[in-house]
């Protein structure tokens, strides 16, 4: 019965504490490092967005600051100065060597800053779509170095030893990926290994179906049942999602503002306090992706391109 009870109390806890934030490189479109004003301004144009109220997390894709070797990255410090909760990331594609550099960044800051750092973390996530770069879907793709399944679930292993007796124990710990990688048989392994699983889907980009506007909405909540059927019950947090305001046709899609808009107001709008949710994303920093935006806000003001109200 007690084991009942706690269980319950913890779902009940998770179900009170979604986040809802945006994605943060470690560059901007430029190619230029952000650095520690750089963050502190993002994450406060986030906060104070108009139309909107309670986006007050970022998720990270390295620990790491970007011109440094293992350095913990600026966005840490700036997390604290903001009051900005935190889904760490540590980058898993580069080999051990860097993962290695990862996790002593990660562990540094939790040494440096204490609690005002780690009372703020909500997870920790192994990687980003690198099942996905990994997969025959990834390498046709040209999506570039990714790693196995068997690896993900080795660097897992390998934070958890690392934390284990230290404030980063308790961190819910995942990885993130897009859902045609999630379902793959040779990853059924990262996905029993993790605390939560992290889904990763644009239907503008899904050029095997129909995929105009239209069919967006029904689109993504399809490939959030694609994720949730492999996650035995853990939670899925949507990790990154968007429509793009500018950008070339994409099969039935096409890249606007009236049409990013639609896909917040319809997406983005359902989910906001109901998962944890990252949208993708409040200013442009993907230098591969010259031909399109994703932005919300331009660089220079947090203004946005189009009404943000839900």
């Amino acid at each position: 019965m007690k084991a009942t009870i706690a269980s319950v109390l913890a779902l009940a806890t998770a179900a009170s504490a979604q986040v809802k934030g945006f994605n943060y490189g470690a560059t901007n479109n430029d190619g230029s490092c952000r650095g520690y004003s750089d963050f502190v301004r993002y994450f406060n144009d986030a906060k104070s967005l108009p139309g909107t109220s309670g986006f007050q997390a970022a998720r990270l894709y390295t620990s790491i600051q970007c011109g440094t070797a293992a350095s913990p990255i600026e966005a840490f410090r700036a997390a604290i100065d903001t009051d900005t909760k935190i889904l760490v990331g540590l980058w898993a594609s580069a080999g051990r060597a860097v993962y290695e550099n990862e996790l002593n960044a990660l562990l540094a800051a939790a040494r440096n800053f204490g609690t005002p750092f780690t009372d703020r973390i909500v997870g920790i996530s192994v990687g980003s779509e690198d099942l996905y770069r990994s997969s025959p879907q990834g390498v046709a793709n040209n999506a570039g170095v990714g790693a196995t399944g068997a690896e993900i679930e080795g660097y897992i292993g390998w934070i958890r030893d690392w934390v284990r007796g230290t404030a980063l124990e308790s961190k819910p710990i995942g990885h993130v990926d897009t859902w045609t990688a999630w379902i793959l048989p040779e990853n059924r392994g990262v996905a029993n290994t993790v605390n939560w699983l992290g889904h990763n889907s644009f239907p503008y980009f899904e050029t095997t179906k129909a995929n105009s506007i239209d069919q967006a909405a029904e689109n993504f909540r399809t490939a959030v049942a694609q994720t949730e059927s492999v996650a035995a019950g853990k939670e899925v947090w949507i990790t990154e999602t968007g429509w793009p305001r500018v950008g070339p046709k994409s099969r039935d899609a096409v890249a606007s503002t009236e049409n990013s808009q639609r896909y917040w107001k319809e997406v983005g709008c359902s989910l906001f306090g109901q998962r944890n949710t990252f949208w993708y994303t409040l200013k442009d920093a993907n230098t591969a992706q010259t031909d399109l935006s994703f932005a919300v806000t331009p660089l220079e003001n947090n203004t946005p391109y189009f009404d943000l109200t839900c």
